[in-house]
């Protein structure tokens, strides 16, 4: 992207091979904004107009470092809380920024988001360990500015036992403390916006290790949007029911493909459905997470499932994808 003239990152721009990255990276971004991004936007804006007025904390578990579709989804939230295993990672510096192995580092993490709409867990557990890519953060900065935001600061954080979240060097020495980072930055219409994320393993086990902090801090938070997609189908199983069970008490609303809570754990009597898109069978490799109740619910002729311009999920095509737009009848408590 084009730097200031008074920029010091100009003398990178001035390298060939900066320029060659900076061309494929342009085409990239142009076919993504083409074929994703615009029809992402078009449909929020008609299908999620009431729930994006009302959503001022989204929770978007099992993301990584994808604050991309988060944004571009709920583009007016004031915060997002991104969790995932990937490192926290670190602001790049000079000799990231000088090495030749950081614009392939960067190409090749991005390659499945772009592509298929989700990062690949496996390949990301390497490529975010890299000296010129050390976590989320990087790909974080990147997607803010490729989503038209100014970053204005970075602060590194640990959450406390209590669930708060605490300046980083305050907590020096306790492993036990979530680690984490806070991203302030500025949209284009000029609103403030915040974007945490933490690394955190959210099955509960690892959240008795931390006496489910995370979760402390995230409910301290007010009613939730929640987010969930290509979240290999972790909250179908039992030793996920904490973060489960926070996400059905303290949501008005919940946004996921069927990668995200099973529908049995939804009560009916508690919840409004509305299923957009295709619902076929998962891919192969999870098979064993097909519903029926979904197959039920999209060939219902009275409450017809309603389209989906896009692909996204790990059924990722257009025409395959399916997503579900919960709504909870009484307002969770603040």
């Amino acid at each position: 992207m084009p730097v200031k003239q008074a920029s010091p990152l100009r003398t990178f721009t001035a390298t060939p091979g900066w320029q060659r990255f900076a061309a494929d990276a342009d085409k990239s971004w142009t076919n993504y904004d083409a074929t994703r991004t615009s029809k992402i936007e078009d449909w929020a804006k008609l299908e999620l107009d009431s729930v994006r007025r009302t959503s001022p904390v989204v929770f978007y578990p099992f993301s990584g470092p994808d604050l991309l579709n988060a944004a571009t989804v709920f583009p007016q939230s004031g915060t997002y809380v991104l969790v995932g295993l990937e490192p926290v990672g670190t602001v790049p510096g000079q000799a990231s920024l000088e090495s030749p192995k950081l614009y392939n580092a960067v190409k090749t993490s991005l390659w499945s988001v772009l592509n298929f709409s989700f990062f690949r867990t496996n390949s990301m557990a390497v490529d975010l360990k890299s000296l010129e890519l050390d976590g989320s953060l990087p790909l974080i900065l990147l997607f803010a500015a490729r989503t038209h935001h100014q970053i204005t600061s970075v602060k590194y954080l640990r959450i406390s036992p209590e669930g708060q979240a605490l300046p980083a060097d305050s907590a020096q020495g306790n492993a036990k403390l979530v680690p984490g980072v806070e991203v302030a930055m500025r949209a284009a219409d000029g609103h403030e916006q915040k974007v945490y994320y933490f690394s955190a393993d959210l099955s509960d086990w690892k959240l008795g290790q931390t006496k489910g902090s995370i979760l402390q801090y995230v409910r301290s938070l007010g009613p939730l949007t929640t987010y969930v997609k290509s979240a290999t189908y972790l909250m179908h199983k039992p030793y996920f029911s904490q973060v489960r069970n926070l996400i059905l008490e303290r949501s008005r609303y919940v946004l996921q493909d069927d990668s995200g809570i099973a529908m049995k754990y939804f009560k009916p009597a508690d919840w409004q459905f509305i299923h957009y898109g295709t619902y076929r069978r998962p891919i192969p490799m999870f098979a064993k997470h097909y519903q029926p109740a979904l197959t039920a619910a999209y060939r219902d002729s009275v409450n017809k499932a309603r389209p989906l311009p896009f692909g996204t999920g790990y059924n990722w095509r257009v025409n395959d994808s399916n997503l579900l737009l919960a709504k909870h009848r009484v307002e969770p408590a603040s």
